[in-house]
């Protein structure tokens, strides 16, 4: 009985290795843009956060959502497969917003216990009167 015991908990043990080893992982190329000074009348600015698939199965981007309505995310919408590339846009509305910013980017995937936050920041610089 005593090994049928330690049998049946090393088997729920490799199959928790076997489970962790195949789940999908975003890789991001970075995490912080930094859009620098800008002026307000440029109206918005734009980057893109790459990120590559390097778990075992597709990922999928379920949701996504800013820190703010200053910010616009939009992203991949379809599975990205293990190796496979997929990217997050984020646009931020600069008028009437002079002065510093720092906004996240909040991405949830159906990796398991993961969230990945992404942040954009910057200067902007008032429009001349």
């Amino acid at each position: 009985m005593k090994k049928l015991g330690l049998l049946l908990v090393f088997s729920i043990i490799l199959s928790g290795v076997a489970f962790s080893q195949s789940v999908p992982k975003a890789q991001f190329k970075k995490n912080v843009h930094d859009f620098g000074t800008i002026k307000e009348e440029i109206g918005a600015v734009s980057t893109q956060f790459e990120f590559t698939n390097t778990g075992k199965s597709p990922l999928i981007i379920q949701r996504v959502s800013a820190s703010c309505g200053c910010t616009t995310p939009s992203y991949t919408k379809e599975p990205i497969l293990p190796g496979k590339s997929g990217k997050i846009d984020a646009k931020y509305s600069t008028t009437a917003r002079p002065g510093t910013f720092n906004k996240t980017i909040t991405v949830y995937t159906n990796a398991p216990d993961t969230v990945y936050v992404l942040t954009i920041k910057g200067n902007v610089t008032p429009r001349k009167r």
